[in-house]
């Protein structure tokens, strides 16, 4: 679904007055770090759920559940990354190779330093809840996500 028919139709639930002008202008002025916290917070959400279900419902080891969660969070950000935030072409196989293997390993160095090293320090050795790890180590992974893709994985459409 197109990102601009989505905004029409949240604008169109508003009745559209200066303020609805004024929060269109807003986003399209800071269009990919409005895109950039609304898909990381959908990864979020993806990562959270694929943490849950193995580890609450099939009550598989919390650190095993951690790994199944990232998995599958870093495969649904390449693409939502590539498709709606940076908005990188497919037309170039060699680039496009280039960029999921760049994607890749800047997810598996921020995955392994914050989402699976820290989280495990927290849970283990300082005792801090899971929930509450969780949503620690997720904001530091959003924030160098954030930073690694701008100015590295995806960087020849910012330049």
């Amino acid at each position: 679904m197109d990102k601009i028919f989505l905004i029409n139709i949240i604008i169109k639930l508003f009745k559209k007055n200066k303020y609805t002008n004024m929060l269109v202008e807003l986003y399209y002025k800071y269009k990919e770090v409005f895109d950039y916290l609304f898909f990381g917070v959908l990864v979020t959400i993806v990562n959270f759920v694929s943490y849950y279900i193995p580890s609450n419902i099939f009550h598989i080891d919390k650190i095993v559940s951690n790994v199944i969660a990232f998995v599958i969070s870093v495969i649904f950000a390449y693409f939502v990354n590539k498709v709606y935030v940076f908005e990188t072409p497919w037309d170039n196989l060699k680039e496009t190779l280039k960029e999921l293997t760049a994607f890749i390993v800047s997810r598996i160095g921020t995955g392994l330093l914050c989402d699976i090293l820290i989280f495990a320090l927290m849970i283990n050795i300082l005792m801090i809840n899971d929930v509450i790890s969780k949503i620690i180590t997720q904001i530091l992974v959003v924030i160098l996500n954030y930073v690694i893709g701008k100015f590295i994985v995806f960087k020849e459409k910012n330049n």
